[in-house]
């Protein structure tokens, strides 16, 4: 997803983590527009640096390999965040999880060659997984894994996380507003799309995809001052003996969730926003209470197969200025509780 094109916004974009990066703006907004995108866009490439697991040159690898020998010194960036990763790991009861390399890995997920473990496989991966076997040493800044072979992955957090650092940039070199995202599916806004006062409620026009229709619109969203991840297994996927598997795995089962087609949750940071969705989609409907509790400040919209409709449309914490309908053929919405 990404905002709404047209003629009055300027693109700046480069790839990374494995996907195009994109910073929108207003056109003629703000003069310095593309030098801050692409000192932005360099702090996105240090992110990746530092956390990517296809790296052996990076923090997280270096520390997959040596931190079940013992505490190893951790840069302040990539310690802060493992702190937020066990923090949404706890609030979501384990419906995330950055601990669970070893669960993708068995699967195949890792080079995205999905295959069906067999049990002894899968029971290995799930002993050799979870936050649990994470400990943070915040006064020396440092961390251990008390398990061997448990291995780090920030796949589920890792560009939100790239996209805040990045607006954390622009803010700093004067930028009011602009939409960030990386692939797509995470997306952090500030400001408001087009002309108008800053405070402009209506935000970043932000589209949701519709689950079974391809290439059709389903809703959009507007986003401002936060971010906004979407968790999905529409285009990662394998065959099993018929049998359709998603690439986003249950980290307290091993196996691949099932039951939610599509998951979007709007938080404060493009970080939590990707963390929180993926845990929605794992957690479906009756997670919503861990996820996005009323009166809360982190929202959530879930696309669920329906016995009445073609879907149900969960929304929890959304208003209706905040969120329109653009397809609603087949489509029956639940509107929870602010």
């Amino acid at each position: 997803m990404a905002a709404d094109a047209d003629i009055h916004s300027l693109v700046v974009g480069r790839e990374a983590m494995a996907c195009r990066f994109e910073i929108v703006f207003n056109a003629g907004e703000h003069p310095q527009d593309t030098e801050a995108a692409l000192a932005a866009l360099d702090l996105v490439d240090e992110v990746e640096s530092r956390i990517s697991i296809y790296r052996d040159t990076s923090e997280l690898s270096r520390l997959n390999a040596t931190a079940a020998t013992g505490w190893q010194p951790v840069s302040a960036d990539t310690f802060a965040l493992l702190e937020k990763a066990v923090e949404l790991h706890d609030r979501t009861g384990g419906g995330f999880d950055i601990a669970a390399g070893q669960l993708v890995r068995t699967w195949g997920f890792l080079r995205r060659q999905g295959r069906t473990p067999s049990a002894a496989d899968l029971t290995a991966a799930l002993a050799a997984s979870g936050s649990q076997w994470l400990e943070l040493d915040p006064t020396d800044r440092q961390i251990r894994l008390t398990r061997p072979g448990v291995e780090l992955n920030p796949g589920a957090i890792g560009k939100g996380w790239a996209l805040d650092r990045a607006v954390d940039r622009l803010l700093a070199d004067g930028i009011t507003s602009c939409l960030l995202h990386g692939g797509s599916s995470s997306v952090r806004a500030i400001g408001r799309q087009g002309p108008g006062p800053l405070d402009d409620q209506r935000g970043w026009a932000v589209g949701i995809r519709h689950p079974l229709r391809p290439g059709v619109r389903l809703a959009t969203v507007a986003v401002s001052n936060r971010g906004l991840g979407t968790s999905g297994s529409g285009t990662q996927f394998f065959i099993d003996r018929g049998r359709k598997l998603g690439h986003i795995l249950d980290p307290r089962t091993g196996r691949p969730a099932e039951g939610v087609l599509s998951a979007t949750v709007l938080a404060p940071t493009a970080a939590e926003a990707d963390a929180l969705a993926t845990a929605a989609y794992v957690l479906g409907p009756a997670g919503l209470p861990l996820i996005a509790p009323p009166g809360g400040p982190v929202a959530a919209v879930l696309t669920v197969a329906s016995d009445q409709a073609e879907i149900d449309l969960i929304v929890a914490n959304v208003g209706e200025s905040t969120l329109s309908i653009d397809d609603s053929r087949g489509v029956r919405v639940d509107w929870r509780a602010l």
